[in-house]
């Protein structure tokens, strides 16, 4: 068995009515990129949760939301269970960078590491700070600062002991986890915690935000048992012109599901790809598509790309694309304008055949959801 980098994830017990597990799709013989030389066989188990889908690698963890669960309207059962377990475990420290707060289990969770002596740090959206579960970190000694400027911090990642993260599309809050499509990621390496860890301290140290912070990351690219994966961080890494690059070398296909999608630089490049026979298919939320001014639906639809609004009451809040079924981008950056200038926003680029295809098994099921 492969070393597991980091602490060993503790397992939860939950109760029954677990959904169906995350189809595995076997890797595809595509070439990865020339930088890449080989992914090795992934000895995976699947977690069963009452309201989530999960699956534990050597070195990870991908949780993705159902909100179709029977359970999920009760708010029990969900991705936040093994964030929670793994706050509940931190021994050193906990740094929180998060977007919205309204999980009582998150909220309890962080300040239950603080009574046992963890230090614990939160930097916050100050539009999102004075709502009452990060009235209770206040309140219990734990230090939460804003951002105070117009721009976004949207960061939704959690750095602990140094040595793991946990980062993806999916707010801390009641909505995010119970409601909404969303992805959570899990990674255990000291290197990937100490990109994330410079981050934090830009922020919460340095009192740098949005435009005022500069590209310090320690390791651009970290690599995790043969698996690569590049590490961004926004508005300072220049993340639009990196995606450029990986849309315009794809080869075979791209799929995407998006939040918000109004970059046209991003989305041409799309388009021109389709063009040229790559096969595209996309899901997009259905609010965002009504009220987002620029919004590039009707322009792949118009270019005759299949993509759908998405089928939920709540809300299609994933940020990724799959490349060639073997390249994953995920994180909390939205393809906006807003996102690559003015926003603190994080973002990862797996190189990896079978984490692909955890995605593209999201990407599937949400997709067959989703309204033509």
């Amino acid at each position: 068995m492969k070393k597991i980098l980091g602490f060993v994830a503790c397992l939860i017990l939950l109760t029954a009515c677990a959904p169906s597990p995350v189809v595995v799709y076997p890797a595809t013989e595509t070439a990865l990129p020339s930088d890449v030389t080989s992914t090795p066989d992934q000895s995976t188990t699947d977690i069963s949760l009452p309201a989530a889908y999960g699956v534990r690698g050597p070195w990870y963890e991908l949780y993705f939301t159902n909100p179709s669960s029977p359970l999920a309207s009760q708010h029990t059962g969900g991705a936040d269970g093994p964030l929670v377990a793994a706050i509940d475990a931190a021994r050193l420290s906990v740094d929180a960078a998060i977007y919205s707060l309204s999980l009582d289990s998150v909220t309890n969770a962080l300040i239950r590491a603080r009574d046992r002596g963890v230090l614990v740090r939160v930097v916050m959206e100050s539009d999102n700070r004075d709502r009452s579960d990060p009235q209770k970190l206040v309140d219990a000694g734990i230090p939460v600062l804003g951002d105070r400027r117009e721009g976004l911090m949207h960061n939704k990642f959690v750095v602990i002991d140094n040595s793991e993260v946990w980062t993806g599309s999916m707010n801390f809050t009641d909505s995010g986890t119970y409601e909404d499509d969303n992805n959570l990621i899990r990674i255990h390496s000291v290197k990937m915690a100490e990109d994330y860890t410079t981050e934090f301290n830009e922020m919460f140290v340095d009192d740098k935000f949005g435009t005022d912070t500069v590209a310090a990351t320690p390791n651009p690219r970290v690599t995790i048992d043969s698996t690569p994966i590049d590490v961004y961080f926004s508005p300072d890494d220049n993340i639009a012109a990196n995606l450029l690059d990986l849309l315009n070398n794809a080869e075979e296909s791209i799929y995407f599901m998006a939040y918000s999608f109004t970059s046209d630089p991003l989305a041409e490049a799309i388009r021109a790809r389709a063009e040229e026979g790559v096969t595209v298919k996309g899901v997009m939320d259905a609010e965002q598509i009504k009220s987002n001014i620029g919004t590039e639906f009707d322009p792949f639809r118009q270019a005759g790309i299949d993509v759908r609004a998405d089928g939920i009451p709540g809300l299609l809040h994933h940020k990724v694309i799959i490349i060639d079924e073997q390249i994953v981008i995920t994180g909390s950056y939205n393809f906006t304008n807003s996102a690559e200038t003015r926003n603190d926003e994080n973002l990862l680029v797996i190189y990896d055949p079978f984490i692909a295809s955890q995605y593209l098994a999201e990407f599937q099921r949400v997709f067959a959801l989703a309204t033509k």
